[in-house]
């Protein structure tokens, strides 16, 4: 009996056989179709290929895709469990042909492979097709020799495929097999066809014709292949069940989850284990693709598939968190397949334990409050929407969780009355923020918000995406289009620009669609919608449109690694200083780094050298960069930091990177350094390149305050260094290792001439500079000494003065030194005048008359200045006016 992986390697080895480039899934969170929350088709990653937007060295492709669907328009979820082919998670096997091959290639292929390589019985076989394509009905007589009976012919869309309203489309043919009559059902286009009995387990799309807005079509020049077959189907018909959880994956997972709850896989509890087991897949492969559970968007969804499983084990009686354990039996099953699965196999056990923990702490409350509410309703009465919304906003519980508790009441909810209570929550939420200070016509986000939702933000694993265009909006209001040279502000569904935050400057980067193109200058949030602020530079952009998004690359870098660098200098200055540094303020740029922290002072240069070498130290590990999500209080308990300023919510992500050296082992007691943060960072600490400092000032009172440079900037920082030392060197006539010592050299010598040549000023001085020495005058009583100078500077006054007042014995002395027209003037009296005359009043008169203010300084000695030293003999003349006073 094959299994599940048998047929998917028969069947990737037989089309790779064929000429067939084997290509890997792509992830679940589709990068090309905006109108997708998760891929569910093989075809999602070609079709660009198909619409002739991109080209690649192949033109026949076969994948195993991975397939959700839980949410949006595709949505299985309320039937998982209780139906025997339904899934949140499912593969999709699938042979694709770019303007290569068509129908009399795509259909023998497909009939050689189910009836020879997996030995499917022909009489078992059916086919459909669309009921005016002769050449598929011909092209099945001919290879398979199909009586007309056994070529059913549908004229409805079931069998003919579109991509969208235009575009490619065409014509499909389906393959159908006969479980037996043992079971209920009809062929298909019976009104039996519901039925168990006839399944289909491939579809073939057959890209013949383009579709234009007229409802006319014409013949595509390239013609395309699509196909798709359900791997858990064609499974359970080769082990001989029409029931896709006996197949063998699915059974042992619902034995493991058995196992796990010690209850009977085929009990009362089998619809449990059933939806456990299916839940188990869609959350595990979310996860390894990136996905993390939210309060909104895709992790949302995430998150209510993780919920409804975790109800179904707590209605079999299991008390500790269950679905963690069931982790390793996926991996073993699956993981070969798909290597990503066992790579995040940690994350996802952490997540998984961490979610179903938090859950049960209000699902018991939940669930007794909801029993309360039913309690008093008549027999098969609905619930009331508001009870509803109560459940959802106090536990947590989805509308669909309460929708399956009460499904096995027999029971409804008042979905009316929900979106009612769920309205008013909104415009409360609103209406309180309006009131908050911010920009009045920024509350049309809240609008966008309500209309659209919230921005599913993917720049965690991309850097390019596609995304649809839900509002533009110019001066404060919603606008249908804007044209080239116009400013607008765009919000898409999805994207990977990153909005400012946490001290993450906004990403930059190109909008693109059919019609325009728009150069994204800054992005930031509002409301839960990422505002990509934005000039239009080609042609026009309009609502409702596709777009290609692009992220600056280059920019977004070096942004990673300065954000990255900060947590590293964090922690680097928590070791170095103390526990009690602590961020206050970060801004990570794609130019620089700047950090603020809790510190009293400035540090040593020793202290600063410490901190960038050990910074660098954790670059070169170049260990892995890992996220976690976690609640604010868990994140804590290990030691996490949260970053000033910032708010969180229920759940956080917690960025570890580096190995600690004194444990030399991993686990959280082993990270170097573990904060919370929503940023982008890097892979690897090595991608963050070099760490150089520099500055560290004060920023305010009690905080410090380093700016710093990493990467590229970093690299052409030292290379300017070391181009001016050579520089120096080279001026120096010394080598590079030798100019610290030759400029110590230089200024000490440099010192010993500057104070020969003040010795030399001063002697000048005393000597009258060529002239003759002044003698004292006496003025009422006392011997003044007063001299115009020049040659001498200010700094030189006061020791020529102490010369004079030895010389002269008693009396005062007044100095002015003309500096090119600037006036300095100095005053000196002797110990025994003070008593008599003060310094300062001699410098204060003569101040004034030489266009200056004020001087200063002691009874025996002062100094001040003036702008005009023409003045001098008139600043004498004040002096001795003092004197005679």
């Amino acid at each position: 009996m094959p299994t599940l992986n048998d047929i998917r390697s028969t069947f990737l080895s037989y089309f790779a056989k064929q000429g067939h480039e084997v290509v890997d899934s792509s992830p679940l969170v589709p990068r090309n179709d905006p109108t997708l929350m998760f891929a569910n088709s093989g075809m999602v990653q070609f079709k660009n290929l198909f619409t002739g937007l991109e080209h690649r060295d192949y033109k026949r492709a076969t994948t195993a895709q991975k397939c959700v669907r839980a949410g949006g328009k595709h949505n299985d979820l309320d039937n998982v469990g209780y139906t025997a082919r339904h899934h949140t998670f499912f593969e999709m096997l699938g042979n694709f042909s770019f303007g290569d091959y068509f129908k009399s290639e795509a259909i023998p292929f497909a009939w050689e492979l189910i009836t020879k390589e997996l030995d499917i019985p022909k009489d078992r076989l059916l086919v459909t097709v669309y009921h005016t394509d002769d050449e598929a009905a011909d092209i099945w007589k001919k290879t398979a020799g199909l009586s007309d009976d056994r070529i059913i012919r549908i004229p409805t869309n079931d069998n003919f495929w579109m991509m969208g309203p235009t575009g490619p489309c065409g014509p499909c043919t389906e393959i159908f097999f006969d479980h037996g009559e043992q079971h209920w059902g009809g062929p298909p286009g019976s009104p039996e066809e519901d039925g168990d009995r006839f399944v289909e387990i491939w579809n073939l799309v057959f890209m013949q014709y383009e579709q234009f807005e007229d409802g006319s079509r014409k013949e595509l020049a390239a013609q395309s292949i699509d196909t798709g077959m359900g791997i858990e189907r064609v499974a359970a018909l080769l082990q001989g069940t029409n029931d896709n959880y006996a197949t063998d994956l699915m059974r042992s997972l619902i034995e493991a989850s058995a196992d796990a709850s010690n209850t009977d896989p085929d009990g009362p509890g089998k619809t449990h284990h059933r939806v456990i087991a299916d839940h188990l897949r869609s959350t595990s492969f979310l996860m390894a693709d990136g996905v993390m559970p939210s309060n909104d968007g895709r992790g949302y969804v995430l998150r209510r598939i993780m919920r409804r499983a975790m109800r179904h084990a707590h209605l079999l009686g299991v008390q500790d968190p269950l679905m963690h354990r069931l982790v390793p039996a996926l991996v073993q099953k699956m993981g070969a397949a798909y290597p990503e699965l066992g790579r995040a196999q940690a994350l996802i056990e952490e997540t998984l334990k961490l979610e179903e923990t938090r859950f049960k702490q209000t699902l018991d409350r939940g669930l007794k409050l909801l029993d309360e509410e039913v309690a008093g309703l008549p027999e098969g009465s609905a619930l009331p929407g508001r009870a509803a919304f109560k459940l959802y906003d106090t536990y947590g519980f989805p509308l669909d969780l309460t929708q399956d508790a009460l499904r096995e009441q027999g029971r409804t909810v008042d979905t009316d009355g929900f979106a009612e209570a769920m309205a008013e929550q909104k415009a409360k939420a609103r209406a309180a923020w309006s009131g908050s200070g911010e920009a009045a016509d920024a509350t049309v986000w809240f609008d966008v918000a309500d209309a659209h939702g919230t921005t599913d933000f993917l720049g965690y694993d991309t850097e390019t995406a596609e995304g649809q265009i839900v509002a533009l909006v110019q001066d404060g209001a919603e606008v249908k289009a804007a044209g080239q040279g116009q400013e607008v502000q765009i919000a898409l569904n999805q994207s990977p620009f990153y909005a400012e935050s946490g001290g993450q400057v906004g990403d930059t980067g190109v909008i693109r669609t059919d019609s325009g193109i728009a150069k994204v200058r800054d992005t930031r949030k509002t409301a839960g919608v990422f505002v990509h602020i934005a000039t239009v530079t080609e042609g026009r952009i309009a609502t409702g449109e596709a777009a290609m998004l692009e992220v600056d690359h280059d920019r977004r870098t070096s942004i990673r690694a300065n954000h990255s660098a900060t947590h590293l200098l964090h922690e680097a200055l928590r070791r170095a200083l103390g526990d009690h540094v602590a961020q206050r303020g970060s801004l990570n740029a794609e130019d620089r780094l700047r950090f603020d922290f809790s510190h009293t002072k400035a540090l040593e240069p020793a202290e600063l050298a410490r901190v960038e070498d050990e910074v660098n130290a954790y670059i070169r590990q170049n260990a892995p960069v890992e996220t976690r999500i976690m609640t604010p209080d868990d994140a804590r308990a290990i030691g996490a930091q949260a970053l000033f300023g910032e708010k969180y919510g229920d759940e956080v992500r917690v960025v570890s990177m580096g190995l600690d050296p004194q444990s030399g082992k991993g686990g959280n007691g082993a990270t170097y350094s573990l904060e919370l943060c929503g940023g982008t960072h890097v892979r690897q600490t090595g991608d963050i390149g070099v760490f150089v400092t520099l500055a560290e000032s004060a920023s305010s009172a009690g905080v410090r305050r380093i700016e710093a440079l990493t990467g590229a900037e970093a690299f052409r920082h030292l290379s300017g260094q070391s181009q001016r030392l050579s520089d120096v060197a080279s001026t120096l006539k010394a080598q590079p290792a030798d100019v610290p010592e030759r400029v110590r050299a230089l200024l000490d010598e440099r010192k010993a001439l500057s104070n020969e040549v003040a010795q030399l000023r001063r002697e000048l001085a005393m000597s009258g500079g060529g002239q003759a020495t002044p003698e004292a005058r006496q003025i009422n009583g006392v011997a003044l000494v007063a001299q115009v100078l020049s040659g001498v500077t200010g700094k030189d006054l006061p020791a020529l003065i102490d010369e004079h007042k030895a010389r002269i014995g008693s009396g005062a002395v007044l100095l002015i030194a003309d500096a090119g027209g600037k006036a300095a003037v100095a005053a000196g009296v002797t110990e025994d005048l003070t008593g008599r005359v003060s310094a300062v009043d001699l410098v204060k008169a003569a101040v004034v008359e030489l266009g200056g203010k004020g001087g200063g300084g002691r009874p025996d000695m002062a100094q001040g200045g003036g702008r005009d030293a023409a003045n001098a003999e008139a600043a004498i003349k004040a002096a001795e006016a003092v004197l005679k006073s």
